[in-house]
């Protein structure tokens, strides 16, 4: 296994060793030890499977009091996953990093509190995994809206994406007061 720093301080990008013969392939998907670069925000709590058809776009999103760090993957099929800096005071604020997950490619992505995120599906169904540094807390959860300008992202778009409601109607990162953001810490 080889751990990668991303493009933006925090982000890692996470190469497991896949060992293969004629019957299959054999992949460690987590060993605690292994990961220790990640960092001590990085103790994990709550695993999370999702299951998406082509062409549905899932976030930005964020969490904040109670933020999550996630350890990102694919299991079966192919996504353009994006973690984008949302910590007020941050010298990265609103740039963002993009990875193609892809499960013939196993690849993990690493993003710590205050990053938004969210992934499009580019194949015909993707089951997305994350384990997550905190749980789930509905009420502190929000979205920035996935074609910000601003942010500039360049999704791969194949038509227009699959958003659930609250995803269609999410304010640009602007828009969002800065004291609902995660602060910015070194």
């Amino acid at each position: 296994m080889r751990i990668e720093p991303g493009q933006l301080p925090g982000l890692r990008i996470i190469r497991p060793a896949r060992h293969g013969d004629s019957r299959g392939w054999f992949m460690e998907t987590w060993r605690q030890q292994s990961y220790v670069e990640l960092g001590p925000e990085a103790a994990f709590v709550q695993d999370n499977l999702a299951k998406s058809q082509q062409g549905v776009l899932r976030g930005l999103h964020i969490q904040h009091p109670y933020g999550q760090g996630k350890l990102v993957q694919v299991f079966t099929g192919k996504v353009f996953d994006v973690a984008v800096d949302a910590r007020r005071g941050s010298p990265t604020f609103g740039r963002h990093q993009t990875v193609i997950l892809d499960a013939e490619d196993p690849v993990q992505f690493y993003i710590p509190p205050g990053f938004a995120h969210g992934y499009y599906v580019m194949s015909e169904e993707a089951i997305f995994g994350y384990k997550c540094t905190d749980y789930y807390h509905p009420e502190t959860q929000f979205a920035v809206r996935w074609d910000d300008p601003a942010l500039g992202i360049a999704w791969p778009l194949a038509g227009a994406p699959a958003l659930s409601p609250k995803d269609r109607v999410a304010p640009v990162l602007a828009e969002i007061p800065l004291d609902r953001l995660p602060e910015f810490t070194e």
